[in-house]
Parts: structure tokens; sequence; C-alpha cells
């Protein structure tokens, strides 16, 4: 079963899923309201949890711990 966004902790690494696409994220920083600076660890690209959220959840949702 995949965590909620509230599970997540700085430093820690996980792989979210939402609609067919996945992405491996570091946690960088907790921010108010669900929000989350994340770093990319393949690119070492940083972006919040909201642009990867953006366009909603799709039926395959799902973040794990890596």
């Amino acid at each position: 079963m995949s965590i909620a966004l509230s599970n997540l902790r700085t430093h820690k690494s996980y792989v979210l899923t939402n609609y067919g696409e996945k992405f491996e994220f570091s946690v960088q920083e907790i921010m108010p309201y669900d929000e989350f600076l994340l770093k990319d660890v393949n690119t070492l690209e940083t972006y919040y949890m909201s642009e990867l959220i953006g366009r909603g959840k799709g039926k395959d949702f799902s973040i794990w711990e890596r």
C-alpha cells in the first residue's frame, strides 16, 4: 500500500507514480499546506510537489519509499 503525503520525511527518497509516469525524488523541505520541495534523484532538478500533482491524481497514483 502506498503512503500518504503526510508521511513524507525530509532527506528520504520516494517514487511517485501518477498517470503512468514515474518520478524518483528526495524531499528537501516540508512546507505548509502539503507542499514539499523535491529534488529529482536522476537529474538533480528541484521542483515542488504541486507541480507533480497539479493536474490531479490518477487512478494509479501512489508514493513508495525508495
